[in-house]
């Protein structure tokens, strides 16, 4: 049997643009299904991520929804503060459950985390 460990994971990347916001959001969900502890925290272009109301092509998948399963399964995810207002995003035009956090937070969940992984 494996052992439980808790993750932080690190999104810079916006969705859409790349794959690595969807491995990461994978990984989380993995994770999650094994039983771990899982935080996202969401940097840079990776604030996108929690915009709330994001239209997806049809056959696409959808990062938000994704996001918001995961919430709803219990997973704490926190966005820099600063990297979503340089972005014009406030947290009432986030998913709901998301919330904005410094990068004091950030250094919290890392030293309190097993593993750390950026995507």
């Amino acid at each position: 049997m494996n052992s439980v460990a808790s993750f932080t994971i690190i999104i810079y990347e916006a969705p859409y643009s790349k794959d690595r916001a969807l491995t990461a959001l994978r990984f989380a969900t993995t994770c999650d299904l094994e039983g771990h502890t899982v935080r996202i925290w969401l940097f840079e272009n990776g604030v996108y991520l929690a915009k709330n109301g994001q239209k997806v092509v049809q056959g696409l998948v959808n990062y938000g929804q994704m996001l918001t399963d995961l919430l709803k399964g219990g997973i704490e995810v926190k966005a820099c503060v600063v990297c979503a207002e340089t972005r014009g995003l406030s947290e009432s035009e986030l998913i709901e459950g998301v919330k904005l956090a410094t990068v004091h937070d950030l250094v919290e969940w890392t030293v309190n985390s097993d593993k750390v992984i950026t995507f």
